[in-house]
């Protein structure tokens, strides 16, 4: 009695040390620590709910659900425990489920106004689905937007003082305009924007699914990892390492868009150094280059308040024309999320992947989005509730059966901005440094140079008040964005969650 006593008394400390660690977001650790406190004592709804929480907070929302279901399975009767599961629904953009866990939330606290409001959010959110799904025309017969659209007839009104292209050629001169006035918050002209993406939608289309790269002896080649829409951290990555050119060249490794509320500047850019010289700059597809995660996560809402309808339409079609993989000089596997649910998975089987479409749930081109690497060998669950973990076993077979050294992915904040896993075999990549201006992470990029490819990997922080280089710790410390907050534009029930 007395152990199961001090068991108990000891779980509770583990749990006040979990929720310090919450608040000091330092999410991973407390998961950490709440699982000591469950290890300790299982019979605790409110560990799991709490779990759940940090979870929730790191995105990983499968496991935010199974830690929610236990909470409820432990005490039926905790309302919390079916909050917290509403909550991983939504990040995963399932309303209907989400509207279960929250109906359930409202009958039990029914005088809670907080419970009722986000009730009414979720009612709303669930039937403008089922409208969409009501009056959406089937893909096989639905005109692609692009073709409906001539920029060149559209009129630019003489007080328009922004960035102007001349004719059909995108030059250095017009995005660097383009992207001054973005620093300064003002809107590139539709007619030029349009431009913009129908070239890029072009270009892209045009490739396959799988990209070779081609880094000459001598020269050198940038990765980045996950952007989200934090377009002043994109400018202090091109001011600390050089604009893209034939002779700068980057891949951007996917999630341009979504979170960070300058998505759209980032993307414009992207696409217009894309448009300007296509071997300066690649683009990877990122799971958030998709529909539903944009009706989520803030790109569509955005898109909608800055530009119109149509650019949301047209902004998806070219989404499902960016590539899934590059590979560089035959050594060096990029991709946005990870490997596979199978062995044996050839380059030849990716680069033929019909990527031109939405992500499915399942299949070779989800788990290229959505993978993410495990600690322990074999494979497993998914902590996001899609695609798989993956150990350094599968890394290695999978290197090895294509005649490769390296994987190269993103998809996770990184505490340092980037981690070496899998016996110096993957590296994930990071680049948006204090992730929705709360994460308080590095962020980072890699630079290969030809013909060894070693690494160079180069960190970078966020939200200081003047640049500073210091080469001792090859850390780069960066200016902050204005006081625009992440997520602006997003779902307005997901932001009560944020």
């Amino acid at each position: 009695m007395a152990t199961e006593e001090h068991s108990v008394a000891k779980a509770e400390e583990f749990k006040v040390l979990a929720n310090e660690a919450f608040k000091d977001r330092k999410f991973s650790h407390a998961i950490d620590l709440y699982t000591q406190a469950i290890e300790l004592n299982s019979q605790s709804a409110v560990y799991f709910a709490n779990r759940a929480f940090a979870h929730l907070r790191l995105e990983e929302y499968g496991s935010a659900i199974l830690d929610a279901t236990k909470a409820i399975e432990v005490d039926p009767k905790y309302s919390k425990g079916y909050y917290r599961r509403g909550a991983a629904h939504l990040g995963l953009g399932k309303f209907k489920e989400a509207l279960k866990d929250f109906q359930q939330v409202k009958k039990m606290c029914p005088n809670d106004p907080d419970a009722t409001k986000k009730l009414k959010e979720c009612e709303k959110a669930v039937m403008k689905l089922k409208f969409e799904e009501a009056i959406a025309v089937p893909g096989s017969v639905k005109r692609p937007i692009a073709e409906s659209i001539d920029f060149r007839s559209i009129d630019v009104e003489p007080q328009y003082s922004g960035a102007r292209i001349e004719g059909d050629v995108i030059t250095l001169d017009f995005v660097k305009k383009m992207m001054d006035d973005f620093k300064k918050q003002q809107c590139l002209h539709k007619r030029y924007a349009f431009q913009i993406v129908l070239q890029t939608k072009e270009m892209l289309q045009a490739l396959p699914s799988l990209v070779d790269i081609t880094v000459p002896n001598g020269k050198h080649f940038t990765v980045c990892g996950d952007v989200h829409g934090q377009f002043y951290d994109l400018m202090n990555i091109f001011e600390l390492n050089g604009l893209p050119s034939e002779e700068n060249p980057y891949l951007f490794n996917g999630d341009f868009v979504d979170r960070g509320s300058f998505s759209l500047e980032v993307i414009l850019t992207l696409f217009a150094f894309k448009c300007m010289s296509p071997s300066a700059i690649y683009l990877a597809r990122g799971n958030h280059e998709s529909k539903s995660m944009n009706k989520i996560y803030g790109f569509e809402g955005e898109v909608r308040s800055k530009l119109n309808e149509t650019f949301v339409e047209l902004f998806a079609e070219v989404f499902c024309c960016l590539p899934l993989a590059h590979v560089i000089n035959e050594k060096v596997f990029v991709v946005h999320g990870g490997l596979f649910s199978v062995d044996g998975v050839k380059l030849s089987e990716i680069r033929s992947i019909n990527r031109f479409c939405e992500p499915p749930e399942e299949g070779l081109m989800c788990e290229l989005l959505w993978s993410d690497p495990q600690p322990l060998p074999g494979r497993g669950p998914s902590k996001r509730g899609v695609g798989l973990s993956f150990g350094a076993d599968v890394t290695k077979r999978f290197l090895k059966g294509n005649n490769l050294d390296l994987v190269v992915r993103s998809h996770e904040v990184k505490d340092e901005g980037y981690e070496i896993e899998h016996d110096g075999k993957l590296i994930t990549v990071f680049s948006a440094p204090n992730y929705c201006d709360q994460m308080g992470n590095k962020g980072a990029f890699i630079r290969f140079e030809a013909p060894d490819l070693k690494p160079n990997i180069i960190t970078f922080a966020s939200v200081v008040s003047i640049s500073r280089i210091s080469k001792s710790a090859n850390i780069i410390l960066c200016i902050p964005h204005p006081d625009v907050k992440p997520m602006a534009y997003a779902n307005n029930f997901l932001r009560m969650f944020s």
